[in-house]
């Protein structure tokens, strides 16, 4: 710990660094007390406890909780992965970042965190018919939470890349304009503009276009919203431009806002 040199503090000499500019004197001191890089997770933590985010976990996993003595629950399984990303991690060995922050842990209410095998294994669990069970309880309280402003929500559709290193499933080459030439994948997001939350997603191939699937996609995203939540329009960028989706939004009455492609003239002529 860094503090301003005060001789009047402590009569046994402590060590002191000159300021690089300037005469100030740093002395060098420690303390007992735990200190966290990771300090501003502190409003997240106590937002999960007002939505009642472990009580809404644990009631849904679908597994039965391992019987040994030195097993992590698995409900701290999950919320390590969630807090790793959302500090920046980008892989399971960056989950490592959190596990001697004690502070952290003491936020958490666990006594031990996970290492990053241990939430690797957890995710190995799931097949597609637990990622039901447990996703969809799950989505049915998070959409409960968000409220519908009196003006209705805009939905936004759009699709993003997701550059891939390695030889993850459904991983292809197609449009990155980050890394040209690396597999990617291409998914398909439907967000309430007014609450930032995403109501749906699709995660497809990097190879795929922007607008592939779009009708069965917005089908399955109206499905999820609640009665009495409505939409005064749907938007979207030039990739989205389609006869087949305008002609849905059309029959489906729905307000929307497609950018359309720009061409000349003359090139139109000469198709």
């Amino acid at each position: 710990m860094l503090k301003q040199a005060d001789p009047s503090l402590h009569k046994t000499p402590r060590p002191e660094i000159a300021a690089l500019f300037g005469e100030a004197k740093v002395v060098l001191d420690e303390t007992p007390k735990a200190i966290s890089p990771f300090g501003g997770l502190a409003s997240f933590i106590s937002f999960l406890g007002q939505i009642g985010y472990a009580r809404q976990v644990q009631q849904h996993l679908p597994f039965a909780e391992p019987t040994s003595n030195n097993a992590i629950p698995l409900a701290h399984s999950l919320t390590a992965f969630l807090l790793a990303v959302v500090v920046g991690a980008q892989r399971f060995a960056h989950c490592e970042w959190l596990r001697a922050d004690h502070v952290l842990h003491t936020l958490l209410g666990v006594e031990r965190f996970p290492s990053d095998d241990t939430i690797r294994n957890f995710f190995l669990r799931f097949s597609q018919g637990h990622v039901e069970a447990f996703w969809r309880p799950l989505w049915r309280w998070l959409v409960l939470l968000v409220k519908c402003p009196l003006s209705g929500f805009a939905l936004d559709l759009d699709s993003t890349v997701f550059c891939r290193e390695g030889k993850q499933e459904g991983a292809r080459k197609g449009f990155n304009p980050r890394r040209k030439g690396r597999n990617s994948h291409h998914p398909l997001l439907a967000v309430l503009a007014e609450a930032q939350f995403i109501l749906h997603g699709w995660l497809r191939s990097g190879n795929t276009g922007a607008a592939r699937g779009v009708v069965p996609f917005l089908q399955e995203a109206l499905a999820f919203l609640l009665a009495g939540t409505w939409l005064r329009t749907v938007r979207a960028d030039s990739g989205f431009f389609d006869g087949i989706f305008l002609d849905f939004l059309e029959e489906r009455a729905l307000p929307y806002v497609v950018v359309a492609r720009m061409t000349s003239t003359r090139a139109a002529s000469s198709r």
